[in-house]
């Protein structure tokens, strides 16, 4: 075998187990809330756990996102989209809970 049909193979490989991965971890989240209801605390750490499992498995797996020198550039751009997005979702969820805490409109 030729080098150009090793790492072919390798590649498809990795999308074989990334794809196997992402689809178990799914069929997990809809299991856990199928069974369980979506009404419990432990329900939602639980799928945001498995949630964390599945973004680790689509950088690693599908963006070739790992701890190599050359991948560092991408997985800082990564991170620091990561963290605005956070800024940006966190901080409208701050301002629309004080907004409701002022115009007296308790959750019931």
């Amino acid at each position: 075998m030729d080098n150009r049909t090793e790492m072919h193979r390798r590649e498809r490989r990795r999308y074989v187990i990334g794809y196997g991965g992402s689809l178990l971890l799914t069929l997990l989240m809809f299991g856990v809330t199928y069974q369980y209801g979506i009404e419990t605390v432990g329900v939602y750490l639980t799928i945001g756990l498995l949630g964390l499992a599945q973004l680790i498995v689509q950088l690693v797996y599908f963006l070739h996102i790992d701890r190599r020198r050359s991948s560092r550039e991408d997985l800082d751009l990564i991170l620091f989209s990561t963290l605005v997005l956070l800024i940006i979702i966190l901080g409208t969820i701050w301002i629309l809970g004080n907004l409701s805490i002022r115009m007296h409109m308790h959750m019931m």
